[in-house]
């Protein structure tokens, strides 16, 4: 069977990779392809020609995503956005593996100081973090660079003492990602400490300025390579499971 990964900028993805040594050790001639697209205007005629069962979304498409589904699951829904996509029946259904990817990844970290996050970011990924931080009773900020909502602040307005009340820091941004390993998010570290957590989504490099920034200032980090492997496991799970809903 044929599985792949639409988004836009996908040279440095470790999914083909981790799928490749998934079949071999499952003894499946599988395929798992890599599909940039500059938009999703033609993503089902371009997916049906190629003949796959299903897929990953990656940046900027988990929202987008959503109109050309068919279903989608109540989690998916919660969230409002998608990264995984089973095609049963000529029908595409949609869920949401990074939420429980994050969650797991992320919960030998959590103690109990960590009662507020700032998530740097408001893409489709940045949504699975918020909804398992408020489900575990996290309050959630995000940093923007438009402040649009109540609980936004913006890049121009952070201190270095605001960051004392945000012991949490998640990086939802491509920033960072190879090959573009000098950019970083612009806060100010600072106001960093060893009370900190700081989590990057990015796997590739595995250590992003952003860490290295936080592990400067003697903060706890982690990247994202662990919650990546978890919600692969978790969209073969979905992509093989007799009924996806």
């Amino acid at each position: 069977m044929k599985w792949g990964l639409i988004g836009k900028s996908l040279q440095h993805s470790f999914s083909p990779e981790y799928f490749k040594k998934k079949f071999e050790l499952l003894g499946l001639a599988d395929s798992y392809d890599l599909l940039e697209l500059a938009d999703l205007l033609s993503v089902k005629d371009t997916i049906t020609a190629l003949g796959w069962s299903g897929f990953n979304v990656t940046i900027p498409y988990k929202e987008d995503i959503i109109p050309y589904l068919d279903k989608i699951t109540d989690t998916a829904r919660a969230i409002g956005a998608v990264n995984c996509v089973k095609i049963e029946n000529g029908k595409w259904i949609g869920t949401n593996t990074d939420a429980e990817g994050f969650e797991k990844s992320i919960l030998p970290f959590l103690e109990n100081h960590y009662p507020r996050a700032l998530i740097l970011g408001t893409g489709g990924a940045s949504k699975a973090v918020e909804y398992v931080l408020k489900n575990r009773g996290i309050d959630v900020w995000y940093l923007t660079r438009n402040k649009e909502k109540n609980n936004h602040l913006a890049y121009q307005d952070i201190q270095k003492e605001s960051l004392t009340h945000f012991p949490l820091i998640i990086n939802t941004t491509p920033l960072g990602t190879a090959p573009h390993t000098e950019q970083y998010p612009d806060i100010p570290y600072d106001g960093i400490g060893s009370q900190h957590l700081l989590v990057d989504l990015i796997y590739n490099p595995p250590i992003t300025q952003f860490l290295q920034k936080g592990k400067d200032q003697n903060a706890k980090t982690q990247n994202g390579l662990r919650m990546l492997e978890i919600q692969a496991e978790l969209s073969w799970k979905f992509w093989n499971s007799e009924n996806a809903m």
